[in-house]
């Protein structure tokens, strides 16, 4: 058995082995394409065009392979004879195509021709830092757009900086400013965007360039998934009531076109006897936990949508239900006014005594003086007898 596997399978290794070489075999020659060109088109947007190589036979198919080297490695096949990709481009963009043939499974690649763009102009340590965005649903069809910054180490006090978003083929730059002590810009607000609450994983592009006096301020691109960076409204329409023993809380879900089968959320609830939290998770809009009847609760509720890693809403306002029993209040205050009163008579004491107080306030009554026992003891005395 094994001899006949050896015998079958020898000959087929060797037809792959010289499969790959027929074209070559055949005396093809395989040119790389010609006028391979990198055209920024738009924010964080690069196009890629070439043309064949018109000295290249047409009889087999050709299939182009582009590889990206920089910012983002990346390698893909196309037919086509054109490439757009979606990259930040301050620090460059660098990439590489090249013609390949197929025919009858055989395959063979030209050279690769390479074209690249320099890094964005703009000196060390002056670009923004920790550029961070959130997406806000005003409503089921508008969005607003919130971005922070800091100014790059290096900035000069008299740096401005500019803020631009791209979103699909729209682009805007930012109206209205948030500033640091040294009047720079360092945040910026979209009360209205072009952005679609109803689009999923799509990019937002955000472009942050500058000017100053002093130095050339280098621009920086960051891409943002605009799913990842929404701040989900707060449930709606809260309500608490009480079945029995139990509480049972239900609400909406927050103001968005997604289904609520998308949501999930968070109860807190607080027991104002005891000071205990309790934090659940739930998937449906309701959720029922057994009270004590002698406390009292706050219950609070935030929202999150559950296949993506946007930012959890606020906690909805509290709600209050129950009532803690009065004859432990009653008690918890007479032992306060006992122990305050206590604590008061020993302070009064104490400063009594270190002032003598008390003897100023209540002098001792002074013993009358007995004239009739002096006179006897006298010793020296007359009698006048009339």
């Amino acid at each position: 058995i094994i001899i006949m596997v050896n015998i079958i399978l020898v000959p087929l290794w060797t037809a792959m082995a010289i499969q790959p070489n027929l074209l070559q075999a055949k005396g093809i020659q395989v040119l790389p394409p010609v006028n391979f060109t990198l055209t920024v088109t738009a924010l964080a947007e690069v196009l890629l065009h070439w043309k064949p190589n018109p000295d290249q036979h047409q009889n087999y198919t050709v299939i182009y392979e582009v590889e990206i080297i920089t910012p983002v490695q990346e390698e893909y096949n196309t037919k086509h004879t054109h490439s757009t990709r979606t990259v930040v481009l301050h620090d460059g963009f660098c990439a590489q195509v090249r013609t390949r043939l197929s025919y009858n499974n055989s395959q063979i690649e030209s050279e690769w021709v390479t074209e690249e763009l320099p890094a964005l102009a703009g000196d060390a340590g002056t670009s923004v830092t920790n550029l961070f965005c959130i997406v806000y649903t005003a409503s089921y069809n508008t969005a607003s757009l919130h971005c922070s910054w800091l100014a790059g180490e290096h900035a000069p006090t008299d740096t401005v900086y500019f803020l631009f978003y791209r979103y699909n083929n729209y682009t805007e730059q930012c109206p209205d400013y948030l500033k640091d002590k040294w009047q720079r810009n360092v945040g910026c607000r979209f009360s209205k965007t072009y952005i679609d609450p109803k689009q999923i994983d799509t990019l937002i592009i955000i472009h942050v360039n500058g000017s100053s006096k002093h130095a050339a301020i280098k621009p920086l691109e960051q891409l943002f998934n605009q799913n990842t960076i929404e701040k989900i409204n707060p449930p709606r329409n809260v309500t608490i009531s009480l079945e029995q023993n139990d509480i049972l809380v239900t609400w909406e879900k927050p103001i968005s076109p997604f289904p609520k089968a998308w949501f999930c959320y968070e109860v807190t609830i607080h027991n104002l006897k005891t000071g205990k939290n309790q934090l659940s998770k739930s998937t449906s809009n309701d959720f029922r936990f057994r009270m004590d009847v002698t406390s009292r609760y706050s219950i609070q509720i935030r929202a999150n949508r559950q296949y993506d890693e946007g930012f959890w809403s606020e906690w909805t306002d509290p709600l209050f239900i129950g009532e803690e029993q009065k004859e432990n209040q009653v008690g918890w205050v007479l032992i306060l006014v006992t122990v305050t009163m206590c604590f008061i008579t020993l302070l009064i004491a104490m400063a009594c005594k270190m002032c003598h107080l008390w003897s100023r306030l209540f002098p001792p009554i002074p013993t009358p003086k007995n004239n009739l026992k002096d006179l006897f003891s006298a010793k020296d005395y007359e009698v006048n007898i009339f």
